[in-house]
């Protein structure tokens, strides 16, 4: 295990002073994650579909091409979808970002170790698969930098935050898929 970072903490400075930024959370502990930085109707949390949620922000981010959009997943999550890296390279949306919170394990599962525990550098593979800009923060003296790359870089974006393995009590968003995708869709002003 490398990561000391609290995934509170740079989940709460990731989603400081947001504004009009459209969020997708990862499944399992992302999505607990940014509900303890606060519920917000622009919030869309993933409770299923493991490896889609970078899919989701490119998908968003195509359509919204006037809004900045942040996905925050883990390092399983983004290790199911790694194909998805090349496809965002490929689309370069200038306004994603996507900020993987690493614990080198899969947390919902068990804690089985991951594949970034064992040497697979996955800011190295976004760059290879050609987003503008990647980073990784290891220590705390460099989260600020690197939220600021997630928040305001053209992109795409892509940044490693290496987490402790510690794990939070949850704080559970609203879960019912209907109205996570309502709520979301009002707060963009789509009709119907």
């Amino acid at each position: 295990m490398t990561g000391n970072l609290d995934r509170r903490d740079v989940t709460a400075k990731l989603l400081n002073d947001r504004d009009d930024l459209l969020v997708v959370a990862g499944l399992g502990a992302p999505c607990w994650d940014v509900a303890a930085a606060g519920d917000h109707d622009l919030n869309f949390g993933l409770w299923g579909a493991m490896g889609g949620a970078a899919m989701i922000g490119l998908g968003l981010a195509l359509a919204r091409p006037d809004r900045r959009v942040l996905v925050i997943t883990g390092d399983g999550e983004q290790l199911m979808g790694l194909g998805s890296l090349s496809t965002i390279g490929s689309a370069s949306p200038t306004n994603l970002a996507i900020a993987v919170l690493d614990n080198e394990c899969y947390g919902e599962t068990g804690m089985q170790p991951t594949a970034t525990g064992l040497g697979t550098d996955l800011a190295a593979v976004a760059a290879a698969c050609g987003f503008v800009a990647t980073a990784q923060a290891d220590r705390p003296e460099e989260v600020e930098a690197t939220v600021a790359l997630c928040r305001a870089a053209v992109g795409p974006v892509f940044a490693v935050f290496k987490i402790s393995d510690d794990v939070p009590p949850q704080v559970v968003p609203p879960r019912q898929g209907p109205l996570l995708v309502s709520r979301f869709r009002s707060a963009l002003g789509i009709q119907g």
